[in-house]
């Protein structure tokens, strides 16, 4: 199958039935993997325990960013190229997205409370990271009130390429501004700065995110569809009733 053909709505739903149970397979054999290295990672010689609240912080970060990145891709593709499952996409991410980015920010509070003594403070990182938050809200707005679908998605898909200026703020903030927030410390010019022991774990755990990330996107992509399906048989059948009443 080539890649165009997954432009087709059925041979996409074909595919996502035949790659999702081993989706769903891989993401439970990886977590299992990286929760057990997880728990046997050592404690931090400054942070004590609470340094594992990285294992899922980190990656929740990550893919808070990287789900308004495919948005923002699926938003030229439905403002420029017109294609027809861009749309589709772009709707499916948004929830994913906002739910990797609260997590982020609930852990991120519960790891900064021992750390810097409070749960939240209003630096570059925190703050951008937050707006990013608000921003998935935003747009999850526009998807679901708004009355006629195509101008909603065009609204939502607009508002996700300003929105995307924020990505690099979230990423480089630490750099440009003084913050309490820590500098990167794995993707970086200079190579990772944590000892493998604790480095490996949260690659693994990194890896079972991201799978389970693919996972819920392509699971949320197919509901979408088949709603759009039901809605399209829904007002045919009602536009039917209308012709023969009249």
């Amino acid at each position: 199958m080539a890649v165009i053909d997954l432009a087709n709505p059925t041979r996409f739903l074909a595919l996502v039935n035949r790659v999702l149970p081993w989706l769903v397979a891989a993401t439970a054999l990886v977590f299992a993997i990286g929760l057990y290295r997880a728990a046997y990672a050592p404690d931090d010689y400054q942070q004590g325990a609470t340094v594992k609240i990285m294992f899922l912080h980190v990656p929740a970060a990550w893919l808070g960013m990287m789900g308004w990145v495919i948005m923002s891709a699926a938003a030229l593709g439905t403002l420029v190229w017109r294609h027809p499952l861009a749309d589709v996409a772009g709707k499916a991410v948004a929830p994913i997205g906002a739910a990797f980015t609260l997590i982020c920010l609930i852990t991120g509070a519960l790891w900064g409370r021992p750390t810097w003594g409070t749960y939240w403070v209003w630096d570059a990182r925190l703050t951008s990271v937050l707006i990013l938050f608000l921003l998935y809200l935003g747009v999850m707005a526009l998807y679901w009130t708004a009355e006629e679908p195509g101008r909603g998605a065009r609204a939502a898909a607009i508002l996700t390429l300003v929105g995307a200026v924020n990505i690099p703020i979230i990423k480089f903030s630490v750099d440009w501004w003084n913050t309490l927030h820590q500098p990167a410390s794995v993707l970086r010019l200079g190579g990772a700065t944590i000892d493998a022991s604790i480095l490996v774990p949260l690659l693994i755990m990194a890896g079972a995110f991201t799978l389970l990330f693919i996972t819920l996107h392509l699971a949320a992509m197919r509901n979408e569809i088949l709603r759009r399906r039901v809605r399209s048989m829904r007002l045919m059948q009602a536009q039917t009733m209308a012709e023969a009443r009249s």
